[in-house]
């Protein structure tokens, strides 16, 4: 291994659509999961989420027509 440049070289037109589908995908779901980062992290949001964070443990069930 010379450089670290010849270590992560790609040779792009030989990169078949599955490649690309995944390196998209890889992409997407990254900046995604930044976006989700910042929503739910972001001050503003916190009684938000807060009064949220027991609903998996509710014994209740939830019905369609009920609004919380």
């Amino acid at each position: 291994m010379s450089s670290l440049g010849d270590y992560f070289a790609t040779d792009w037109a030989a990169m078949t659509p599955q490649d690309w589908v995944g390196t998209i995908l890889t992409v997407v779901v990254f900046l995604l999961m930044v976006g989700l980062y910042f929503y739910a992290l972001r001050p503003r949001n916190r009684d938000r989420l807060e009064a949220q964070r027991f609903i998996p443990f509710d014994d209740e069930p939830f019905e369609s027509g009920d609004k919380r």
